[in-house]
């Protein structure tokens, strides 16, 4: 049996839970996720928990026991704190600014990059190297963040880039000279 999958979810107080015919609906102070699940798993809401089972132990449905599970306890993670992600920027000129719900990026190219907040996203800049992204919902959160980085990922002689603030960027050794 699995472990994740056989844990139940705790509702915490303000928070809304529906089912709809293979629709989980979790509403709460931050806002309303809704996400359709498998046909095969079968979610119950009864006490102030949710369980997730699995009809078999078929590996089909082993592996989307633990993942339903998860992505449930994520909704309801997301509704009541949020989720967030911050990155830094490094390099010599390079930095970033809010203007409005747009993010202004110097990266070392000819031209400004700009990114413009997605329904769902909040970006903020606290100062010129940083930058916070939050949400509610947990995959949109970490693809906005990837896609970011991924405007200039950080190099690995000097560090230069975009990263997440817990990254650890292996460092390479630049050339020698001749002898």
């Amino acid at each position: 049996m699995s472990r994740i999958g056989r844990a139940p979810i705790a509702i915490p107080a303000g928070v809304e839970v529906k089912l709809n015919g293979g629709v989980i609906s979790v509403k709460g102070p931050k806002g309303t996720l809704e996400k359709a699940y498998h046909k095969n798993m079968t979610v119950k809401v009864a006490d102030g928990f949710i369980t997730v089972e699995r009809p078999n132990d078929e590996k089909e449905n082993r592996a989307l026991h633990g993942l339903t599970r998860t992505l449930i306890a994520n909704m309801v993670t997301g509704v009541t704190e949020g989720y967030s992600k911050e990155l830094e920027v490094n390099g010599v000129g390079y930095r970033v600014q809010k203007e409005g719900n747009k993010l202004n990026m110097t990266l070392g190219f000819s031209h400004p990059v700009i990114v413009e907040e997605i329904p769902g996203i909040t970006i903020d800049s606290p100062d010129p190297n940083k930058i916070i992204i939050k949400g509610i919902d947990k995959q949109l959160v970490g693809q906005f963040a990837a896609d970011l980085r991924g405007k200039r990922p950080p190099e690995p002689y000097k560090g230069k880039g975009i990263k997440y603030a817990d990254e650890v960027i292996r460092r390479k050794e630049g050339k020698t000279g001749s002898k």
